[in-house]
């Protein structure tokens, strides 16, 4: 393969991964790089806030691929190094062991870092981040421990680790400064509902309020907040966003903005780079508009496009933004985007109370995102059937379980 090109890929991520075999499938024949500053096996990250956390799921679950794929493959997996320069009017990358490889094709799948805690005491032992595996590891040894805890932040993160924490047998408490969890996220219906969720399997969620404050003496012993109350912890998960790295893409020249700048293709402004997963800030032809996402479908979806674009074809990645979570006995699949102008209306399905049910989020009377939580029979196909549409529903109709939910409750 010496004189054939070499495609290199930052991040030995899902998205990495899956773009590796998404070039090999579509026949690739070239060399391979696949660069990832972990000493990890490329692997899924849902799983270290879901049953690797809870001790449920096997490490070999989380793998995207067993390591003899690599080989067989003939991949090239380059483990605990980093990329610390991209010279685009050379082509190379070069790496924190001054080696330099040059790229005929390169694809950025840098992915995301969680958001710091700025506070006093944010630096104690005890305070966690949940974004690696080693990160998961010793979380895992916390919540075996059964112990106090504190989660900053009412996220997906921060409600999968509290449900994980509880599951475990801890004090879980959850501080989060909106009104109701993932407001940003569901709005404050489906917020409620989750709140709801966590309450009755004994978290005790604290909304509204802001903490000031980690206090103890080398190891963290208590969080603050801003109404003066003091919660005794044995440890603090931290869950208040990520941030896309782009770094390297900044000082190489290429447009970044929340993100790196691709289009539906995944490229950059630059056509020997292109950009994949969470720190891809990408055009959505179906919104006609840029998106960034940090899910697991995201990364999944995106890679392939991302390697086929790579290889000269003709590709679009327009897939709706999706997600799923596990909390408790809740499983639940949401699809759409919201939007900054928000919805007027939000429509249920079936037994909310029961834990079963659609939700549906209009603007003027479309579907723009919807979910379905415990509703594996009809699953989340139909909403995002509904999104595509682009048509008016009549909202009687979609809350009504007896009809069909498919062209009938279009108006």
């Amino acid at each position: 393969m010496n004189n054939q090109p070499t495609y290199v890929i930052v991040g030995a991520s899902l998205a990495g991964a899956t773009a590796a075999k998404a070039l090999r499938d579509h026949g690739f024949s070239g060399r391979i790089v696949l660069v990832g500053d972990e000493t990890e096996l490329p692997y899924e990250r849902p799983l270290l806030s879901k049953g690797y956390l809870m001790g449920t799921d096997e490490r070999a679950k989380i793998y995207v691929h067993q390591e003899s794929w690599y080989a067989e493959h003939a991949v090239e997996l380059l483990l605990g190094r980093r990329v610390t320069l991209l010279d685009r009017v050379a082509h190379q990358v070069e790496l924190d062991t001054g080696e330099r490889i040059t790229y005929s094709k390169l694809l950025l799948a840098t992915g995301a870092s969680p958001r710091r805690l700025r506070l006093p005491g944010g630096e104690l032992e005890g305070v966690h981040y949940l974004r690696r595996v080693l990160d998961a590891d010793l979380l895992r040894e916390t919540l075996r421990e059964g112990r106090r805890i504190v989660v900053v932040g009412a996220g997906w993160i921060g409600l999968e680790t509290a449900a994980a924490g509880r599951e475990a047998g801890c004090d879980v408490t959850v501080i989060d400064p909106q009104p109701a969890p993932l407001l940003a996220a569901l709005g404050s219906e489906m917020g409620a509902f989750f709140a709801g969720l966590h309450r009755r399997h004994g978290v005790d969620l604290r909304l509204s309020h802001t903490v000031t404050a980690l206090k103890g003496s080398g190891k963290v012993a208590s969080v603050r907040t801003d109404d003066g109350g003091e919660f005794a912890a044995d440890a603090v998960i931290v869950g208040i966003g990520a941030l896309p790295n782009v770094d390297l893409a900044e000082q190489a020249g290429l447009s970044c903005d929340n993100g790196i700048v691709v289009d539906e293709m995944l490229c950059t402004q630059d056509p020997y780079i292109y950009a994949v997963g969470d720190v891809a800030n990408s055009y959505r032809p179906f919104y006609g508009k840029h998106l960034r996402t940090e899910h697991w479908a995201n990364a999944l979806y995106g890679a392939p496009v991302a390697a086929q674009a790579m290889l000269g074809q003709q590709v679009a990645y327009d897939k709706l933004p999706y997600f799923f979570t596990d909390q408790f006995d809740v499983g639940m699949e949401f699809s759409g985007w919201i939007g900054r102008d928000g919805y007027d209306r939000l429509v249920t399905r079936g037994d909310v109370d029961g834990q079963a049910f659609h939700a549906f989020w209009l603007s003027d009377d479309r579907v723009v995102a919807g979910m379905h939580v415990n509703r594996w029979d009809d699953g989340i196909a139909p909403v995002e059937d509904l999104i595509r549409s682009r048509r008016r529903v009549d909202p009687d109709r979609l809350a009504d379980v007896s009809v069909p939910l498919t062209a009938h409750v279009l108006v």
